[in-house]
């Protein structure tokens, strides 16, 4: 249920992971669900990607981690959103298992990469993040999932990234444009859409990568880069806290 799909390249390094998103780690989430209400529909596939950094800054596809989740007790199935991602949440073959399991499977995986990486958390990326950052956050309250390595509530948004240096906000027109695979046969599958996804993250990110040098080079001018980690932004918490206070008031 889970695979490994790392191309060769040059010995990450986890120095660079850790300078990179400000000690973020950035992870694609992609959910397929029964419905659009994260509170009330259940979560039938998840797949997570992790993003791997190369020793000369390239961010690069790495490991996928994907699961079929059982519909949780009394979740709601909604026909129309049934027809649209093919799945048969109650087909005896389906190789689903509890939701708290999956969770915990992912966030196990995670938290790995997280200190391998030299990082303090993971940070959700999502086509339409907001979408899956309200099904991940929905599922670890009610299965009363402990040591989520995700921040609760920031995330970074593939289709405002392809918007910007594509000029596609659609996943498939994005990827269509950046020379990139699409299989309409296989779009609603989790594991696949969280791939492309992190395709269109890396590319983006990488074509910034003349922009990062720069401010990098600011922030060192600013002395933010000798600065502990965190002392930028008083909400970040280390990994071995679990983030469970609502976001901090607006000034």
């Amino acid at each position: 249920m889970s695979e490994a799909e790392v191309p060769a390249a040059l010995p990450p390094s986890p120095a660079a992971m850790a300078g990179r998103f400000r000690g973020y780690l950035p992870v694609v989430i992609d959910v397929e669900s029964g419905g659009f209400h994260a509170a009330t529909d259940a979560l039938l596939e998840i797949a997570a990607v992790l993003i791997d950094i190369d020793a000369d800054g390239t961010l690069r596809r790495g490991t996928t981690h994907h699961y079929h989740v059982q519909p949780f007790e009394g979740a709601r199935l909604d026909p129309t959103s049934l027809s649209v991602t093919g799945i048969d949440p109650h087909h005896p073959l389906r190789p689903a298992i509890p939701e708290r399991d999956a969770l915990q499977r992912i966030f196990r995986e995670v938290r790995h990469a997280v200190r391998a990486g030299g990082c303090r958390r993971a940070v959700l990326v999502g086509h339409n993040a907001a979408f899956d950052l309200a099904f991940l956050n929905a599922a670890v309250a009610r299965a009363d999932v402990k040591r989520n390595p995700f921040h609760p509530f920031s995330c970074f948004d593939t289709a405002t990234l392809a918007g910007a240096a594509l000029g596609q906000t659609v996943l498939a027109k994005a990827l269509a444009v950046a020379g990139l695979e699409w299989d309409p046969a296989s779009a609603h599958n989790a594991r696949y859409d969280a791939e492309r996804c992190a395709d269109i993250f890396c590319l983006v990110c990488n074509r910034l990568r003349e922009s990062f040098e720069s401010a990098r080079e600011r922030a060192a001018a600013l002395g933010w880069l000798t600065a502990p980690a965190g002392d930028a932004a008083g909400e970040d918490a280390p990994l071995e806290e679990a983030i469970t206070a609502p976001p901090p008031p607006r000034s």
